[in-house]
């Protein structure tokens, strides 16, 4: 009896050793004094302990909202355009979903903008790492603005499309520094079709983006691109992933050359003269046939693979940890 009103009234907040002492030294006190006598005295002991013990549970719960209201350990500022293929439209939202779970997991701050007038000095300034999520800048000052502040040691990460140049097209190959320097892998050469898995190699494991990772593993779907330069003849880029050649054939048409037999294809790599990292995935399969529906369902998704998820978030945390530069290339 006395157990049980100890219990109730002091819940899950009072330890077990508590309740167990209160109730032996009530129990010794009801057989001295009576049952009646021990129950009200029961009852004046929960009531003050209760009133203590919702202090205490104030005292944590603004403790821990203080915790949870801590600085960033650093901010993220995302660029989109989402307004063409729907794939990459698809990306765009899981995206947006996606890392504000991550940023509220690991403590950093995440926001997005679809306005590229935004690529600023000013702007980014409030900003440790940015985030290309499918587009690039068109616009020269915003350009220029972007440029300057990765050679002034901000941190950045592409995605997909955020790679892709070629002439002629809506995005040509007019951007010298961003795909010949940056990048290093100049215009887009050709790409796999249907987006497929791929099984990846991890050709890098001392780089913190991919230290933890299995050899090899199988990624989510994407479309995989070709590029004009062989990235492996520039001293300047560190190759972290490239396709495993148990993946081909990779892709399923119907166009033959949408099928990769063969080759060397890198998906993710660093430039050693910038803290960046691109990423070749980012493109969702879609239902543009309308075999399922009319809404141009989304087949397939990128944030849903522990192990590709594991080397984005890797990634992330690298670039804004600003104890940590980029490498140089040796001299």
């Amino acid at each position: 009896m006395v157990h049980l009103v100890l219990h109730n009234a002091l819940g899950r907040y009072a330890p077990q050793y508590v309740i167990r002492r209160s109730t032996l030294w009530l129990t010794h006190l009801a057989i001295r004094c009576g049952g009646a006598i021990a129950l009200s005295m029961v009852r004046i002991f929960t009531r003050a302990a209760s009133r203590a013990l919702s202090v205490a549970a104030l005292i944590y719960c603004c403790s821990a909202l203080g915790a949870n209201n801590a600085k960033p350990r650093f901010r993220v500022i995302a660029f989109f355009t989402a307004k063409q293929d729907q794939a990459h439209i698809s990306f765009v939202h899981e995206a947006e979903r996606w890392f504000p779970e991550i940023a509220g997991k690991y403590n950093f701050s995440f926001d997005t903008t679809s306005n590229w007038n935004n690529l600023n000095a000013d702007f980014l300034s409030k900003y440790e790492v940015v985030v290309f999520l499918d587009t690039r800048p068109e616009d020269p000052a915003q350009r220029a603005a972007f440029q300057t502040y990765m050679e002034h040691g901000g941190a950045w990460m592409g995605f997909h499309f955020a790679g892709f140049a070629l002439t002629p097209s809506a995005y040509p190959a007019n951007w010298d520094w961003y795909h010949n320097t940056f990048l290093g892998s100049g215009s887009y050469a050709s790409n796999t079709w249907r987006p497929t898995a791929a099984i990846l190699r991890v050709e890098d494991r001392k780089h913190p983006a991919t230290h933890d990772l299995p050899e090899t593993f199988k990624s989510s779907p994407s479309e995989w691109y070709r590029w004009e330069k062989d990235l492996r003849q520039n001293p300047d880029i560190d190759i972290l992933l490239s396709i495993d050649t148990t993946s081909f054939p990779l892709g399923t048409g119907p166009k033959l050359h949408e099928i990769w037999h063969s080759g060397y294809y890198p998906v993710v790599w660093t430039n050693k003269k910038y803290k960046m990292i691109y990423l070749n995935m980012g493109h969702n399969d879609i239902d543009y046939e309308h075999k399922y529906d009319s809404t141009n369902k989304t087949l397939s998704y990128t944030l849903n693979n522990p192990i590709q998820d594991r080397l984005i978030i890797n990634g992330l945390l690298w670039l804004g940890d600003k104890r940590q530069t980029a490498p140089r290339s040796p001299k």
